[in-house]
Parts: C-alpha cells; sequence; structure tokens
C-alpha cells in the first residue's frame, strides 16, 4: 500500500473527489496557481482547470461567503483559509449562514461545503499562526468539526466531509503535515513514510464521521486526544509507564460519546489533552460529559493538560506547548488522585 504524508493524503481526497464529481470545486488564497502555501492543493488546477481549482481575493468572509451561494445552487466547495488563525473575518457567514441555512429555510436550502485550515503550533508561527479556534465551532449548532491525526484518516475523512450534506469544519494539524509529531521538538522527525498510518490506500473510501478509534490499549486510565496531541500522549504513557488508554477522538462535532464512556467505565480515571488555551476550550465539554456519564466509575477527578490562557508566544513555544512531560506529570497525579 503507498504511504503518503498528511499533505499528499488531503490533496489526494480532493483530487478523487473532483474526478468523481463535477460539481465539487476548490478555491481560496493561493490553492490555484501556486498550489497552497503547505501545497495541499499542487497541481489540482493543472489537472482540473481555472473553473474547478481556482484562487480566491484575500477576503476570508468572501470565500465562506461565495462557498455558501454555490453549495445552495447545488455544487460542493471545498475552500481552504489559508491558517486557522485568518477565519475570524469569515465566523459570521460561517456561524450565521452556513450552519443556519438548512433550518432558517426548512431544508428548501442546504450548504454541503467543506472549509479546510491548518491549526496548530508547533512550528514557531507565533500568535498569528498557531490558534487551535475548535471549540468556537463546536459550540454552533449545524456544523461538524473534524481534526484527523494521520494520513489515512484525514484523506477518508476528507472524502466524507466532502459527501456530507451539511457544513464541515476540517482542522488540519500542520505539525502534523509531514509526519507524526510527540512533543520533543529536539528530536529528528519520524517522516509518514516510516509509519503505519502513512499507509493511503488508493482511490475512494471514507472514514466516518462521529466515530472515535482506541489507538491504544490500557487499564489504568483513560486519554481523550486529537490531532498532535495522540501522539503526545503516546510518547507520556511511554516515557512514564502508565497503562493509558488513548482515545483519539477524530470527529469533534459530533462526538462518539459511547466510546468514551466505555473506556472510562473500565479504567475508572480520564486525562483529557488538547492544544488549545484551557479556559472554555473543548476539553472543558469532554470533561463535563465524562463527570455525566461516568460519575459512579469515577475514582479521581477529571485532568485537562491544555495551552495556556495566552496568546501563542513565538520565543516560548514549547514552555505553551502541552509536551510529554506535562502530560506524563497529569498522569501521575491522576492514578494518586
Amino acid at each position: 500500500m503507498p504511504r503518503k504524508t498528511m499533505i499528499e493524503a488531503i490533496r489526494d481526497a480532493m483530487d478523487v473527489m473532483m474526478e468523481r464529481d463535477d460539481n465539487v470545486v476548490v478555491f481560496g488564497e493561493d490553492v490555484g496557481f501556486f498550489g497552497g502555501v503547505f501545497r495541499c492543493t499542487h497541481g489540482l488546477q493543472a489537472k482540473y482547470g481555472k473553473t474547478r481549482c481556482f484562487d480566491a481575493p484575500i477576503s476570508e468572509g468572501g470565500i465562506v461567503g461565495a462557498a455558501i451561494g454555490m453549495a445552495a445552487y447545488g455544487l460542493k466547495p471545498c475552500v481552504e483559509i489559508q491558517f486557522a488563525d485568518y477565519v475570524y473575518p469569515a465566523y459570521d457567514q460561517i456561524v450565521s449562514e452556513a450552519a443556519r441555512l438548512r433550518y432558517r429555510s426548512n431544508g428548501g436550502f442546504t450548504s454541503p461545503i467543506v472549509i479546510r485550515m491548518p491549526a496548530g503550533g508547533g512550528i514557531f508561527g507565533g500568535q498569528t499562526h498557531s490558534q487551535s479556534p475548535e471549540a468556537l465551532f463546536t459550540h454552533v449548532s449545524g456544523l461538524k468539526v473534524v481534526v484527523p491525526s494521520n494520513p489515512h484518516d484525514a484523506k477518508g475523512l476528507l472524502i466524507a466531509s466532502i459527501e456530507d450534506p451539511d457544513p464541515v469544519i476540517f482542522l488540519e494539524p500542520k505539525r502534523l503535515y509531514n509526519g507524526p509529531f510527540d512533543g520533543h521538538h529536539d528530536r529528528p522527525v519520524t517522516p509518514w513514510s516510516k509509519h503505519e498510518l502513512g499507509e493511503v490506500p488508493d482511490g475512494h473510501y471514507t472514514v466516518p464521521l462521529g466515530k472515535a478509534i482506541k489507538r491504544r490499549e490500557g487499564k489504568q486510565l483513560t486519554v481523550l486526544a486529537y490531532g498532535t496531541m495522540v501522539y503526545v500522549a503516546e510518547a507520556a504513557a511511554e516515557e512514564t509507564g502508565i497503562d493509558a488508554e488513548i482515545i483519539d477522538l477524530r470527529t469533534l462535532l459530533p462526538l462518539d460519546l459511547e466510546t468514551i464512556v466505555e473506556s472510562v467505565t473500565k479504567t475508572g480515571r480520564c486525562v483529557i489533552v488538547h492544544e488549545a488555551t484551557l479556559t472554555s476550550g473543548f476539553g472543558a465539554e469532554l470533561a463535563a460529559l465524562v463527570q455525566q456519564h461516568c460519575f459512579y466509575n469515577l475514582e479521581a477527578p477529571v485532568a485537562r493538560v491544555t495551552g495556556w490562557d495566552t496568546p501563542y508566544p513565538h520565543a516560548q513555544e514549547w514552555d505553551y506547548f502541552p509536551g510529554p512531560a506535562r502530560v506524563g506529570r497529569a498522569f501521575l497525579e491522576t492514578l494518586e488522585g
């Protein structure tokens, strides 16, 4: 089976869908001729022409607004916001129009759009190129929110997202584009070509939205993570010797509550790890759900390991980034609790 980087897998997903369905269009800032700042759309304009893959003005609100209008009339736009940090001008279009269109029209119109965004830090991008805004979207009824952690899932989830009849926010952890990252920034990066999850089948396949997966079996505690933090949690488990069960959520909305409850009921302890800031982060919702559904099985308080409540710093990136040492300490404290 061929092995691909996450960049190549994402490009492959769009290629597959553009070939299968003439209604699928791809556009955004620099995604056409240049092929995107991370090269995720490289070659698509040459293959499908300037009406199927094209550059947009530097206007995130305009990009998403145009996509909503296209979708209402039968197209399936897959648009790129160059960095997740740039999505805020488009937030009103996403919340007030895309997420509400099916409801406000009583099903007369829908908004089958995908909004792709590179997210997260670990690349020395500073405060305006490192944000993880997933919680802003999980709060919005009518959206789906997806965060893949590897090339295999990225392709299958993106195809499923393009085929979905409603708007999907597709957050791509850019620190994972070229290989899994365990938080040890001072070590060589393992490429996806040497990782089993870099195996990406050719052609069409889907990974269902709303279904988590168990990345590591364990009995002592449950870790809920997504994106880059899946690998940080794995590193923390190996370095502490703790028998942690790691759940890769993959889709935040809809959430696979069944898999979460099954795991926490078994282990009796739960640690939630995400890169976004602590206050009102998605981990707070996860903690509330675990407390609600697993209260009588919990042996210790639910713990959260997250970014700090500050802008993402450039000079102190690795003090902000929830690395394996900080995650490992939370594991130990949870077992002692």
